[in-house]
């Protein structure tokens, strides 16, 4: 195990259990986006928001609808907003509704550079 990997684990329990569970969906995010390889596709794939999501299922769920966008482009402005859901206690809904806004942003920026 990597000094990194240690210093994580050590960290990881030392946390209560809510926390742990926001540094694990933390950790999720980052693994889909360092998954996600930027993309010529320009038609986004249609995934209807379900009536109960949570943050991290729904940027998992926009990242598979707008896969042509760089995730490391949206990383800074998705982790201010799942900071606020997070940290601040802001409902999720609404969180979720400008990630929709900014994701959109962002594919309309690529294509109209098309």
């Amino acid at each position: 195990m990597s000094r990194d990997e240690k210093k994580l684990q050590q960290l990881f329990s030392q946390l209560a259990k809510a926390e742990r569970e926001n540094l694990l969906s933390y950790a999720e995010f980052l693994a889909l986006r360092a998954e996600s390889e930027p993309s010529n596709i320009v038609e986004i794939v249609a995934i209807e928001r379900p009536r109960q999501e949570t943050l991290m299922a729904a940027l998992k769920r926009l990242s598979r609808t707008y896969p042509m966008l760089d995730k490391s482009k949206l990383l800074h402005e998705t982790t201010a907003l799942t900071a606020q859901h997070l940290m601040q206690g802001r409902e999720a809904s609404e969180v979720i509704d400008e990630c929709e806004l900014l994701f959109q942003r962002h594919y309309l920026q690529i294509k109209n550079n098309k």
